[in-house]
């Protein structure tokens, strides 16, 4: 099996250090991806460092992944050796429920398989991420980066860009339509790119007067502060869908009122608990509270397109492998604008070292 170098936890209170492995040896429908750049999300961390239980040491991270083809079985024929490719959250799933037939591979009802900290369908061995030097995937969850696509930038939006354009073609945001977009950060930064991209009204809603011009500068319309009690009255009813970005629990009730008649609340933070909320809120004009994960592979394929076009891309900060817990700490903080992204290449210093 080939070798391969990256960095991973080796328990919940351990630093992310050098990770030496080996990769499964290739599929008939496997393709080797040579891996350039990988974003860090926030949930990486929370992984590592088991937040959210059940988290498998060794746990090599990473699920932004942008690279190049190097190898494909004999039965692919969707890419070749020396395409521009990209594999987010999954890398397989059962293929034949009916989730999966139409294109939701992440609502598979058989569990999909994440990219890291999952386990092979066939061996049951241990999936690792893009915190390495090359990976091996199923070439159904192999994407194809455009040419007009930044390789450096485009990796956040394997899961900070499909989390964000999911609920926002769901919704059929398009022009004219109202959208808020409820923090700032990773999220809620491509959340504004995207619907500013739909040509929709878009609004950022913060309690962070001190975000003001960032916001404008990313492209939004305007911004509400939440804590104005006075603005917040003069913008009930106001839109059509809020993406609601907040990584940490905090009341709804605030953007409950903000929605007009049929208008959606989506949740894509991930939080451990809401606190009540009457529910007249929600039968006074028909209001919904809803949820959504990553987006299923065409989805994903079709937001990287429309990225393409648009171009539209993530702000990003590069970092190289050595650096990852220190960026770590730093997310913890929200100081960064507004993803981390590891250039790959950092790796050849362990590389040599170990030579």
């Amino acid at each position: 099996m080939p070798d391969a170098i990256g960095y991973a936890a080796q328990s919940a209170t351990s630093p992310l250090a050098p990770f030496h492995f080996q990769r499964r040896e290739m599929r008939p429908n496997d393709v080797r991806i040579s891996i350039l750049y990988c974003g860090v999300c926030h949930s990486d961390l929370h992984q590592t460092r088991d937040d959210w239980k059940g988290t498998i040491y060794p746990c090599c991270p990473g699920h932004e992944i942008v690279g190049k083809v190097t190898a494909v079985g004999t039965q692919v024929s969707k890419v070749k050796a020396g395409d521009r490719v990209a594999v987010g959250c999954l890398v397989d799933s059962c293929m034949a429920c009916d989730q999966c037939l139409k294109g939701e591979e992440q609502l598979c009802r058989n569990r999909s398989t994440g990219t890291y900290n999952g386990k092979d369908r066939i061996t049951g061995e241990v999936t690792y991420g893009g915190y390495t030097d090359h990976i091996v995937v199923r070439d159904h969850f192999v994407l194809k980066v455009p040419d007009r696509l930044d390789m450096k930038r485009a990796a956040p939006l394997l899961c900070a860009g499909i989390t964000t354009w999911s609920p926002l073609r769901k919704a059929k945001i398009g022009k004219g339509s109202r959208v808020g977009v409820a923090g700032l950060g990773g999220l809620g930064h491509m959340a504004v790119k995207l619907a500013v991209g739909m040509e929709a009204d878009v609004t950022v809603i913060t309690t962070s007067p001190s975000k003001e011009a960032d916001a404008r500068a990313l492209g939004a319309h305007k911004v509400l502060i939440a804590t104005d009690k006075a603005a917040m009255r003069a913008a009930t009813s106001s839109f059509d869908l809020i993406i609601d970005t907040i990584p940490v629990p905090h009341p709804v009730m605030p953007y409950l009122h903000l929605l007009d008649v049929d208008g959606t609340l989506c949740i894509v933070g991930a939080i451990d608990q809401l606190p009540p909320f009457h529910s007249g809120l929600l039968l006074g004009q028909r209001r919904s509270i809803t949820g959504s994960p990553i987006g299923g592979i065409r989805e994903t394929q079709e937001m990287l397109d429309f990225c393409a076009e648009k171009n539209i891309l993530p702000d990003c900060e590069m970092i190289d492998i050595q650096d990852i817990n220190r960026a770590y700490e730093r997310l913890l903080k929200a100081d960064v604008k507004y993803r981390f992204v590891i250039d790959m290449a950092s790796l050849a210093k362990e590389a040599k070292q170990a030579a």
